[in-house]
């Protein structure tokens, strides 16, 4: 599961690990839930792979790994996540239009409250990919720390980025990943 806020590039990410998953051999179902993607809101994809895949949707308490580039998406998706299931998500806040506006507080602790359940992997992307020359590809940091929690190998992962990316993106985001690839040692 891929959450995050619209502009992110949630659904890219979605796309690479679609295609990965379609080139390894597996039924291959993606979901995409946008909201009120354009301004700002969550935005949900679900991949799912495997010998024969029925459904595009994940259902509460079955994914195995959430991916997410906002913090409090993570936190407010949770629940999809299986009990051993792994958290990757990028330190980072973007405040919801009811914090925007004062009718709700932003949460404190929310890293400290994924780890309660779940192994974490809380990584700084923006600051990864600020490093690199842009915050663009701050989603392929997150992905690349991701990799290492599924079943494809590195190599599976670059060509698949490489022929997915607009090609004048390739070379940074081939370091992006390499970048969050690195961080979940």
């Amino acid at each position: 599961m891929i959450v995050g806020v619209g502009g992110q590039g949630t659904l890219l990410t979605s796309r690479i690990l679609g295609k990965l998953a379609i080139e390894a051999g597996y039924d291959v179902k993606l979901s995409e839930v946008h909201g009120m993607a354009q301004r700002g809101g969550s935005v949900v994809t679900f991949v799912r792979y495997g010998e024969k895949v029925a459904e595009p949707i994940v259902e509460e308490g079955q994914a195995d790994v959430l991916i997410a580039f906002e913090r409090l998406e993570a936190l407010r998706y949770l629940h999809f996540l299986k009990k051993d299931g792994v958290v990757v998500v990028n330190d980072w806040r973007i405040d919801p239009i009811t914090v925007v506006t004062g009718a709700a507080s932003y949460p404190d602790g929310i890293i400290e409250r994924l780890k309660k359940d779940h192994p974490v992997i809380a990584v700084e992307a923006m600051a990864e990919a600020q490093k690199l020359g842009t915050t663009k590809a701050f989603n392929v940091v997150v992905l690349g720390a991701a990799a290492r929690h599924m079943t494809f190998s590195k190599e599976q992962w670059l060509h698949v980025i490489e022929t997915t990316v607009p090609p004048k993106t390739v070379e940074i985001n081939r370091k992006a990943f390499e970048a969050g690839y690195s961080l979940s040692v």
